[in-house]
């Protein structure tokens, strides 16, 4: 009978699951609509139900475990901690109340921490025990994973490299602070630097011809390979400040790589070029060639239930 565990993760819309064996092949997976569920007790039973549903459609098959990835989850607590784009307010016992309805193993990480967990298990980094991914979505999330093992600190919450200031008094964050790396290193950070070098610069552009609210990362990265010298700009200002970011996290961690992930990271050497550039130029000297700057190894439309598994594995191995 094989093994395998489920990986969960949960969206402010959507709740994708899926059962993943030892070698990360997802078996078979389902969603939810979280926005659906706006009581918790209700969210634990239609998940708890629907994983069931999913392991009794195969055929020999042992359901051992459950990693769950979820936005401001406290992996010491086993808590989802008032999470803004979630309904479930103030501190959530979620691993508990899972646990109680399913009767296994439950572990829950942020969603940034699940993805160092499926790039160390299952992706670029199996090999790597020193090492930091970065999720370059709507914002910037991140993994940091020191000898191994991923860094959680004092409170659970460590290795928000998101909000890190790089800019004292700069771009207004969700955060409620200003001049976050993720206010200007993410896909809605490029959006805004575009929309300012539009309004400071001369050039023309066929990014002129798009309403503001409809302006998409996407968008910016075509025209940045027709050339489009605004687009090109603004990829080389983020990608600056990316590298800041980068520089920074260095110093404390020494990672062998950093990965970059998500959709800002689909724009290959529009961004990776000039990060590795920025990074050689401004690195401490002790730290210069020492830091690889490289793609994740998971597909991305896997990548959130597979790193939920592998934080469900890794807990079992233990």
């Amino acid at each position: 009978m094989k093994e395998v565990v489920a990986g969960v993760d949960i969206g402010g819309t959507n709740t994708v699951f899926g059962l993943v064996d030892r070698a990360g092949n997802i078996l078979a997976e389902n969603r939810i609509c979280t926005t659906s569920y706006p009581e918790i007790d209700d969210f634990i039973s239609i998940l708890s139900n629907s994983i069931t549903r999913l392991k009794s459609d195969l055929k020999d098959i042992k359901l051992i475990g459950i990693g769950v990835g979820a936005p401001n989850a406290n992996y010491h607590k086993g808590t989802i901690e008032l999470a803004p784009n979630l309904a479930w307010k103030g501190i959530v016992p979620f691993s508990a109340l899972l646990k109680e309805k399913i009767n296994l193993p439950v572990a829950i990480t942020n969603d940034a921490n699940a993805a160092a967990m499926g790039e160390m298990i299952f992706g670029a980094a199996k090999k790597v025990k020193d090492f930091i991914i970065l999720t370059l979505g709507t914002g910037l999330g991140s993994g940091i994973v020191v000898n191994g093992e991923l860094v959680y600190g004092h409170t659970g919450f460590a290795g928000e490299l998101g909000h890190t200031i790089v800019v004292p008094g700069g771009r207004d964050c969700g955060c409620g602070r200003q001049g976050c790396l993720e206010t200007y290193a993410s896909a809605t950070g490029l959006v805004r630097t575009v929309l300012y070098m539009l309004s400071e610069m001369k050039e023309e552009s066929p990014l002129r011809e798009i309403a503001p609210f409809n302006l998409t990362s996407k968008q910016i990265a075509e025209a940045a390979e027709k050339g489009d010298v605004i687009a090109l700009e603004a990829f080389d200002y983020t990608a600056e400040m990316l590298a800041f970011g980068i520089i920074n996290s260095v110093v404390f961690s020494s990672p062998e790589a950093v990965y970059l992930f998500g959709g800002l990271a689909n724009a290959g050497k529009l961004i990776f070029d000039p990060v590795r550039k920025y990074v050689d130029l401004n690195i401490q000297p002790v730290f210069k060639g020492t830091v690889k700057i490289l793609p994740s190894g998971i597909p991305e439309n896997n990548a959130a239930v597979l790193g939920s598994a592998a934080l469900a594995w890794k807990e079992l191995s233990k």
